[in-house]
């Protein structure tokens, strides 16, 4: 069916539910799994007076939680994980990091993080399922 998964993760609620999906996935077809956080790379801070560079860490600080959240479930579940922290838009990143990769699929949840922004430039989930070379599957937060 597939030969390696690669899930998404923003840290909210709909991600955790992928990750836990696509953990389950992996563990049942005994294939490979991957993870990825995306840094976005357009910010509320780009118009603020911030430092950049605090903001950065912080994200990465951020990133990095989310990813060995995923590690945690991963390895309770018996399923190695390999995981990777990008900057750019997260679709792009998402679809290029899946791309390298050769992944069989791609999880994701149907809803992130920012919803303010997702209404005015479409949701990641709604470009990769458009956009993606692989089979995309959507988890909702509601699902399970």
């Amino acid at each position: 069916m597939y030969d390696s998964i690669l899930v998404a993760t923003d840290g909210s609620n709909a991600a955790s539910t992928a990750v836990e999906h696509a953990i389950e996935l992996a563990r049942r077809l005994e294939v490979p799994l991957y993870a990825i956080a995306v840094l976005e790379s357009r910010t509320e801070y780009d118009n603020a007076i911030v430092d950049p560079e605090e903001v950065d860490r912080r994200r990465r600080e951020q990133a990095s939680s989310w990813l060995e959240h995923v590690e945690t479930l991963a390895k309770k579940g018996g399923v190695g994980v390999e995981t990777t922290i990008r900057s750019g838009v997260p679709d792009e990143e998402i679809r290029a990091y899946a791309g390298e990769l050769g992944v069989g699929a791609i999880v994701l949840g149907a809803q992130g993080r920012s919803s303010f922004r997702r209404a005015l430039l479409g949701s990641t989930a709604d470009r990769v399922v458009r956009l993606a070379d692989q089979p995309v599957v959507v988890v909702d937060s509601d699902t399970e």
